[in-house]
């Protein structure tokens, strides 16, 4: 079920959906990777998680496992038939049931949310490769506006895409994917970024993890 939703959006709205099938779930563990509340977190100051772009949910469902008793989850989701399949699994599936009180689904762009609260994780599943670099750029800056000091930014790509494309695309198509890359390189320079490799996902994927003091 949760596949065949992606696949329709899809081919529907590729620009904005940019993959065949939801994250799997090594990618999903990865990317939530700073976003887990180990025991000596359980009595820490609640934090506040963002998640943009959750899609069907795939990584929500691991979200939702990481999430500390006093943890408050947003997700914003601009695709109404995401939004939609987000909604019936939070009714219905135990694991989301169990939080759905400190969970909120936000359906709008990146863009329209508010400056506070401010996130101590935000984990993004935009897919930056789709975009103008003027989207990246603007993306790039919600996201430093939006983390709280210390917070820890954790987005993915597909392994090599802007390499390989560079060298059998365009030259305009080129240029924005090396603007692309200026505007990550940034983004890395400002904070602490490291990397996690995940391989075994459909594509392989890197998921890359910047902290700002």
């Amino acid at each position: 079920m949760e596949s065949l939703v992606f696949l329709k959006q899809y081919f529907r709205n590729f620009h904005s959906t940019g993959a065949v099938l939801p994250s799997g779930r090594m990618l999903a563990r990865a990317l939530c990777r700073h976003a887990q509340c180990s025991p000596d977190l359980a009595s820490a100051t609640p934090r506040q998680i963002l998640e943009v772009g959750p899609g069907t949910g795939a990584v929500t469902r691991r979200l939702v496992q990481c999430l500390g008793p006093h943890d408050r989850l947003t997700l914003i989701e601009l695709n109404d038939a995401f939004v939609a399949h987000l909604r019936q699994r939070f009714a219905s599936e135990p694991a989301f049931m169990a939080v759905a009180d400190r969970c909120r689904i936000v359906q709008g762009r990146l863009e329209e949310m508010p400056a506070e609260p401010r996130f101590d994780r935000i984990i993004s599943g935009l897919p930056l490769n789709n975009f103008s670099v003027e989207n990246v750029e603007q993306i790039l800056s919600v996201y430093r506006r939006l983390l709280a000091t210390g917070g820890v930014l954790s987005f993915f790509e597909y392994i090599a895409v802007r390499p390989v494309k560079r060298v059998i695309s365009g030259r305009h198509e080129r240029q924005r994917l090396t603007g692309i890359q200026h505007a990550l390189d940034a983004l890395y320079a400002a904070g602490q970024a490291e990397r996690d490799w995940v391989w075994p996902n459909v594509p392989p994927a890197w998921v890359n993890h910047v902290r700002f003091g």
